[in-house]
């Protein structure tokens, strides 16, 4: 039974008790900003940042429970700011914005579910009325009490928090394994290879829909290929709208690989040198990749990858690279950079 494998509050109820928590913050913003208490009572605006991920393995080892799949899902919300338009202004204040926006504490659980993020069925089937709530709170205002006198919200939405595996799902794009290997654009395999620079972000919720129905009606009765090729690999209903961004992950990986340069800068003092020869600069990243294997155990990486990157970027690996660093006050520079 649907019970048995999720729970999950209703998304207006989850919202009104996030705003509630925020209450203090709100009568807070709203008198720093020097703004009237009672000629705000409408006109707010809710940033919700939203996420979903899989949990991974949460079987039990030995239990006699229901029997459920052995993954779960999470779904969950952030409020990231709160704005108000007061009566007779033209420019919106920010009267609350989230210090930790990537802090557990600030993330809203709304629905747990046991489900394999990979079972596209099931997942769209336990979120199927997440999706109808939200969209229905995209046309409604909230009317909530703050302060003690009632106020109109209105709530955004940004489905940010995806890895690359759950918008695919969710936008009905092929696995990862794909020609198409950008959840951004529709570049292939082959054109990326060709073009490593120059991509702008083309996909959206509402393009894919249109090419899921051109995949399902194939209406200029073209081969499976030429269809395939017209739909850049939508071939599943999208079920929910993702906004196009950068994944933590790659956002990782784009800090890190940042990082790894300037430790073997640092390294080699390249800020006395000015312009370093190809050889001196291969004996730096030499230097950098023993270390990090003698100290931290962490094996040199053809391309940067999420567990590398997230090891190369703590405390404990700027400590290992400082001690083949010359100069104390530039070990000083790098460890509060990393801080």
């Amino acid at each position: 039974p649907a019970d048995t494998i999720t729970r999950r509050f209703r998304y207006d109820v989850a919202l009104v008790a996030a705003l509630k928590d925020l209450e203090e913050d709100i009568m807070d913003g709203l008198r720093e900003n020097r703004m009237e208490d009672s000629a705000c009572t409408s006109g707010f605006n809710v940033m919700i940042k939203e996420c979903c991920d899989g949990m991974g393995d949460v079987s039990e080892k030995h239990g006699g429970g229901p029997a459920v799949p052995e993954k779960a899902v999470r779904f969950s919300f952030t409020v990231m700011s709160v704005s108000v338009l007061a009566e007779g202004e033209e420019k919106e204040v920010t009267i609350f914005t989230e210090p930790k926006p990537n802090s557990e504490l600030s993330c809203k659980p709304l629905c747990l579910m046991f489900v394999d993020e990979s079972d596209h069925e099931m997942l769209t089937a336990v979120l199927g009325p997440i999706v109808a709530e939200r969209n229905a709170m995209k046309e409604s205002r909230l009317i909530l009490s703050i302060g003690g006198l009632p106020r109109s919200f209105r709530f955004h939405f940004r489905g940010t928090g995806y890895d690359e595996k759950m918008v695919r799902e969710m936008e009905g794009l092929e696995a990862s394994g794909s020609t198409y290997i950008c959840t951004l654009c529709d570049s292939s395999r082959a054109e990326a290879s060709q073009n490593m620079v120059l991509h702008s972000i083309t996909r959206n919720h509402e393009e894919n829909l249109e090419r899921y129905e051109i995949w399902r009606t194939n209406p200029f009765s073209e081969s499976a290929d030429e269809l395939r090729d017209r739909v850049k690999g939508v071939s599943a209903k999208p079920f929910m709208e993702t906004q196009p961004t950068l994944d933590a992950l790659h956002c990782d990986i784009g800090n890190a690989t940042e990082f790894y340069k300037i430790f073997q800068d640092e390294i080699g003092e390249v800020y006395k040198k000015g312009n370093p020869s190809r050889e001196e600069r291969r004996s730096w990243r030499a230097a950098l990749d023993k270390q990090l294997r003698k100290k931290m155990k962490l094996k040199p990486v053809m391309r940067m990858n999420g567990n590398y990157a997230r090891r190369l970027m703590t405390m404990e690996a700027v400590e290992v690279v400082c001690d083949l660093v010359p100069s104390e006050e530039r070990r000083e520079a790098l460890r509060e950079l990393m801080r």
